[in-house]
């Protein structure tokens, strides 16, 4: 527990299938001293008689909140999944309270009982909690020899996860599908994406995924190639994204703006960077918009905050970030809105094609300092029989710390 004063009264317990058998002496104390507790059926349904009122928690899960809040002062347990703060319930919860109020005792987590199983070093391997999450959030890591665990909902999702492997071209991947870990349920078994032996799969299910296959692969470097995003021809080319990319240097944990989003491109490339990463994407044209929420769920960044309308009115109330780009949308009225709104130390990034945004730039340039930069790109194509260098428009680009 965090350092406070006074006494907790929340006690977050982690169970496992193993029920009273696994727990520490802590968790065992907690429980016998409850004036309340509450929990998911199956956890409830492990302990024979606690001792105390019980509440199965409801769903949706926002909904057990309250109840847990309401008693605030009584000797309150909480039962959860193996480690709460491990894609579990503790954080959810304790984000309401004082550091002092709660104390946590954490079991093996499905993912240390799965590697334990499978002899996998969980470092070296990816953990994901699909169980309230699309399966897309799992693309980036698709790539063959890649091992991930994930947890899922229940049995039935096994199946439509190994769906979107095979859809994805990673069909051949090695599945170990692992029920009920570390109680008398406990089985596991091996198959492939491609099987369909997915029946009769008992709930808490993790699967060890051990990528194979054809699949296109994520690059891990920005700038990945154009055809990952659908687009109407409004996208920021691999090239100039790659280049506006390294300009906006990101750090973990930041915000960017992304204004006149597109294809969203960027903003996705910007939240690929780390999992800490937050973008909001700003997009007049509602089509676009939608284009750009599709291509962020397609590649797991569902995370995106896609925001419809003109700028500057719509960036009015939102956080702050730490980067914008500009895409499109670029103006006077808009630059002048963010050096009235945004802090010193925000980076910017402008990006202009046309003459009349180069001319504003460069006046903005001009007082306001920061790096101006024309990128001049051309790709060989066919000229006849022969082949010669076919120009794109010019790009000029402006960076600069508010």
């Amino acid at each position: 527990m965090a350092e406070g004063v006074g006494n907790p009264w929340l006690t977050i317990v982690g169970i496992g299938e193993d029920g009273p058998a696994g727990l520490s002496a802590a968790s065992r104390d907690a429980i016998a001293q409850a004036d309340w507790l509450t929990g998911a059926a199956r956890h409830l349904a492990l302990l024979a008689d606690p001792g105390c009122e019980t509440a199965c928690w409801p769903v949706p899960f926002a909904d057990g909140i309250a109840p847990v809040l309401a008693r605030r002062g009584r000797r309150v347990v909480m039962l959860v999944s193996g480690d709460p703060f491990w894609f579990g319930a503790g954080s959810v919860v304790t984000r309401q309270l004082a550091p002092h109020e709660w104390v946590a005792h954490p079991a093996p987590s499905s993912f240390a009982l799965a590697a334990a199983r499978l002899g996998w070093a969980i470092e070296e391997t990816q953990c994901l909690g699909l169980h309230a999450a699309p399966f897309q959030r799992l693309r980036r890591h698709l790539a063959p020899g890649r091992r991930v665990i994930v947890t899922l909902r229940d049995g039935g999702a096994v199946a439509a996860l190994a769906g979107y492997l095979t859809g994805s071209g990673f069909g051949e991947s090695a599945l170990w599908i692992l029920e009920a870990l570390g109680g008398p349920r406990e089985r596991i078994h091996q198959t492939s994406a491609a099987s369909e032996a997915f029946a009769d799969i008992q709930h808490p299910v993790a699967v060890g995924i051990e990528v194979a296959g054809e699949g296109a692969v994520l690059p891990g470097a920005s700038g990945r190639p154009d055809d990952w995003f659908a687009h109407d021809g409004q996208i920021t080319k691999q090239p100039i994204r790659a280049l506006t990319l390294s300009a906006l240097a990101p750090r973990p944990g930041e915000l960017l703006w992304d204004i006149g989003a597109g294809s969203g491109s960027i903003a996705i490339e910007w939240l690929l960077c780390a999992a800490s990463m937050r973008a909001l994407a700003f997009e007049a044209d509602p089509s676009r918009a939608a284009r750009a929420r599709d291509n962020a769920a397609a590649l797991g960044m569902d995370r995106l905050r896609v925001i419809e309308g003109r700028v500057p009115c719509t960036l009015a109330g939102e956080p702050i970030p730490d980067a914008v780009v500009i895409g499109g949308g670029l103006s006077e009225a808009l630059l002048v809105w963010l050096w009235q709104h945004l802090p010193s130390g925000t980076r910017l990034v402008a990006n202009a094609v046309t003459l009349e945004s180069e001319a504003l730039l460069s006046q903005w340039q001009r007082d306001k300092g920061g790096d101006l930069l024309r990128i001049e790109l051309a790709r060989a194509a066919p000229i006849g029989t022969r082949r010669g260098w076919r120009s794109n428009y010019p790009i000029v680009q402006w960076s600069v710390t508010l």
